[in-house]
């Protein structure tokens, strides 16, 4: 007897990894919100300084990419196989798409949250007598986004790896019995 794709340990494990990854993420996010409304020398920081908006951008990607995308990630590799009668088309590459992926986001959230933090503090509060330029900020932020991108872009590897593992799993489901 034929075992069902839902019976490999390997495929049920990684599929329910993604599933804590959401919680997770979700959980960071919910709280990192929280503080950000709730603290308001926190708001103020993010609001008022320079480059505050990247503490924002960084609350936003853990939670779209951490807490939404791996829920989609894990219903998606929950049904298909279901729908498609058969295994996902590679186990080795949904290890793949969930290290890369949390390297990446990792990553992304801790440069996009140093690029704020760094302006904000270079850019000091209003009436601070030392105060960096624009231009001064910009080249502090510069190594930091760019080291975001590179992180970003391990991201967005993950997610084709996703697309091609899914399609692939997908590809000729009518010729399958």
């Amino acid at each position: 007897m034929t075992q069902q794709p839902w019976e490999d340990q390997e495929y049920v494990k990684y599929t329910l990894w993604f599933v804590f990854a959401c919680v997770i993420y979700s959980m960071i996010g919910f709280s990192w919100g929280a503080l950000m409304g709730g603290i308001h020398e926190f708001r103020h920081f993010v609001d008022h300084r320079a480059h505050g908006n990247l503490i924002v951008r960084a609350h936003t990607h853990i939670n779209l990419l951490g807490w939404v995308e791996m829920a989609i990630f894990a219903a998606v590799y929950y049904i298909v196989p279901r729908l498609v009668k058969r295994p996902i088309y590679s186990m080795k590459l949904v290890k793949w798409h969930f290290w890369v992926h949390n390297f990446g986001l990792i990553g992304m959230v801790v440069f996009f949250t140093a690029a704020g933090v760094s302006a904000g503090i270079a850019a000091g509060a209003p009436g601070d007598a030392v105060r960096a330029t624009p231009a001064e900020i910009e080249l502090i932020i510069k190594p930091w986004l760019a080291t975001m991108g590179i992180f970003g872009t391990l991201v967005l590897i993950a997610n084709f790896i996703w697309a091609y593992n899914i399609f692939k799993t997908c590809a000729g489901w009518k010729d399958s019995k």
